[in-house]
């Protein structure tokens, strides 16, 4: 670690634990629609007046319907239908994500592109975590999602620091660094501040663990699988993680990427 990548460290480390980061906040919209979920008897028609409030919101999740993996033989052009069509739960947990993607936006060139790049990922990520967990478990696919979404979260905060801190900015191998050592940390409390569920709120600094161990499979490892499956590029065999083996998959088979890649469309 350079001169310079230890000092950012130190000063965030600082900051996180004197509560003196300003950490992004849950938008107004995602807020209400978590607190319609909550209610397990919500009607359609009362999730499509909530998530109607926001016009883009609305467009994206229409969209959403209408993408390769989950369009039909009709057009869905109305948010009552897409949500009909999805089900409530799952237009809940993708509205908060498509909410969130709304965060991930910057003034700094480079910095909007460090976080289009993570944004990126995490849709790559959402949607295989998505597949594997709708075809090889009996776990929700839409909170699997959803875990993919955020698992990066905690680089935002690094990147709103690196905005006014051009020395950091001007060195994208040390900013590169100080985000892998950081976002774990900051996306649990991240999560943490936004009342996440129980089983996500750690996902961030979990998903990092390669060793974790767990008597069966659960979001943050089905992440990890995703995450292994995306990122080819290191040495991480997906088969080599804990939670591969609590897969229900055929005798002697392994999970096909090529499959499981077609799923990037749902979020897009």
């Amino acid at each position: 670690m350079n001169k310079l990548a230890k000092m950012v460290q130190a000063q965030l480390l600082a900051a996180i634990e004197n509560d003196d980061l300003v950490l992004p906040t849950l938008p107004e919209v995602a807020l209400s629609i978590r607190e319609a979920a909550e209610d397990s008897e919500i009607s359609v028609a009362a999730l499509s007046r909530v998530i109607g409030r926001d016009a883009a919101l609305s467009a994206r999740l229409i969209k959403v319907v209408n993408s390769p993996l989950l369009r039909a033989l009709v057009e869905v052009t109305d948010l009552h239908t897409a949500i009909t069509r999805l089900g409530v739960n799952y237009s809940c947990n993708l509205a908060i994500g498509l909410v969130i993607e709304q965060i991930f936006h910057a003034r700094a060139p480079a910095v909007e592109q460090t976080l289009r790049t993570i944004w990126e990922t995490s849709l790559e990520v959402a949607g295989v975590s998505y597949e594997i967990c709708r075809r090889h478990t009996h776990l929700k696919p839409d909170q699997a999602a959803l875990g993919g979404l955020v698992h990066q979260i905690g680089a935002l905060p690094v990147l709103i620091y690196a905005q006014e801190h051009n020395e950091l900015l001007s060195d994208p191998v040390c900013l590169r660094f100080v985000i892998e050592q950081i976002q774990p940390v900051l996306g649990d409390k991240i999560l943490s501040a936004w009342d996440f569920p129980e089983q996500l709120v750690r996902l961030p600094s979990q998903v990092q663990d390669l060793a974790r161990q767990s008597d069966k499979i659960d979001y943050i490892g089905i992440v990890q699988i995703a995450r292994a499956l995306c990122l080819r590029e290191q040495d991480q065999a997906p088969q080599a993680l804990a939670a591969y083996r609590h897969l229900r998959l055929p005798e002697g088979k392994d999970l096909d990427l090529s499959e499981l890649l077609d799923a990037r469309d749902m979020l897009r």
